[in-house]
C-alpha cells in the first residue's frame, strides 16, 4: 500500500471516522492517502498523547471498533478536494452528529473565528511573554480554580489511558525504555533539591490527619516492605550513601558509574 494515490487516479478522499456500533460519525476529514492507512496515523498520534477533543475521544475508543469509511472521491483537483471536506462537514451536523473537528474545513486552518472576547484574552496572555511561564499574580489563571464537577469529568474521561497496556511504555524494559542511559547533571539534582527544600516543598508544614494515616496503615497491612530487592536497595543503600559489597544492585550501581566516567 502506497502513502499517495497517484495510481488510482484519485486526487484523495473524505473520510468519515465513527464506532463501528453507530452510524453517527465523530470526525470528517481529507486525505490524499489510502483512507485506512490515514486512520493508523491518527490512531499513532492519538497513542503520542496529542491533546484535540478528537484525539481525546480516539484514545478513549481505542479498545472498541473504530472504523473509516470513504464518503467520496475526488478526481479533479485539490481545491475540490478541501471543498468536499467543508460541505460533508456541513451535512453531518446538520443531520446532528456530533463532530469533533475543529474547524469548519477546506484546506488550510480555515472555520475558526475567534470572538472579539477570545482576541482580547489571547492578546493579554501574550503581553510579555517570553517563551516562559508566567507564575503568581501574573499568569492569568491565578487564583482560580476549576469546579469539582470539571476535575470529575476530567478524572473520568482519562481514567485507563495510561495503564498496563495503554502506556506506550509497557512491557519497555532496559534498553527499549526511552530513559535508558539518561542521568541528570549533578547541578540538575542540587537545582531540583532546592526547588523542593523548606517551604518551596508542596507538603511543607503539612501533616496527615489520623484518619488518612489509619487508611495508609489497613492498605499497606500484610504487604512486605519494602515490596522488592531493588526498592531494599534503593531505601538502605542509594538513599542513605552507602554500599555493600553483598548487595547485586550495589555493583551493577558501581559498574554503571565506571562506565560513564570513562564515556568521553
Amino acid at each position: 500500500m502506497t502513502d499517495r494515490l497517484d495510481e488510482s487516479g484519485a486526487v484523495g478522499y473524505v473520510y468519515g471516522i465513527r464506532l463501528a456500533s453507530s452510524r453517527e460519525y465523530r470526525y470528517v476529514g481529507l486525505t490524499e492517502m489510502p483512507v485506512q492507512r490515514r486512520l493508523m496515523r491518527h490512531t499513532a498520534e492519538a497513542r503520542a498523547g496529542r491533546k484535540t477533543p478528537f484525539y481525546d475521544w480516539l484514545r478513549r475508543e481505542l479498545d472498541s471498533d473504530v472504523v473509516v469509511d470513504v464518503l467520496e472521491e475526488v478526481r479533479t483537483s485539490r481545491d475540490d478536494l478541501g471543498h468536499a471536506e467543508a460541505r460533508w462537514i456541513v451535512e453531518r451536523r446538520a443531520v446532528g452528529d456530533r463532530l469533533l473537528n475543529l474547524t469548519d474545513g477546506g484546506l488550510g486552518p480555515k472555520g475558526v473565528v475567534w470572538t472579539e472576547e477570545q482576541r482580547e484574552a489571547a492578546r493579554r496572555r501574550a503581553t510579555g511573554r517570553r517563551g516562559v511561564s508566567r507564575y503568581g499574580a501574573e499568569n492569568p489563571f491565578y487564583g482560580q480554580g476549576h469546579t469539582q464537577e470539571q476535575r470529575a469529568r476530567w478524572s473520568e474521561r482519562r481514567r485507563g489511558q495510561n495503564v498496563g497496556a495503554a502506556n506506550p511504555n509497557f512491557g519497555r524494559f532496559g534498553e527499549e525504555h526511552p530513559a535508558y542511559g539518561r542521568f541528570m547533571a549533578e547541578e540538575q539534582r542540587r537545582a531540583l533539591s532546592e526547588s523542593r527544600t523548606g517551604e518551596l516543598n508542596p507538603n511543607f508544614g503539612k501533616s496527615a490527619s489520623a484518619e488518612t494515616r489509619a487508611k495508609m496503615s489497613a492498605a499497606r497491612k500484610g504487604r512486605p516492605m519494602p515490596s522488592s530487592r531493588r526498592s531494599a536497595n534503593t531505601r538502605y543503600h542509594t538513599n542513605q550513601g552507602r554500599t555493600s559489597p553483598t548487595c547485586t544492585y550495589c555493583q551493577q550501581d558501581a559498574v554503571a558509574v565506571a562506565e560513564r566516567e570513562e564515556r568521553p
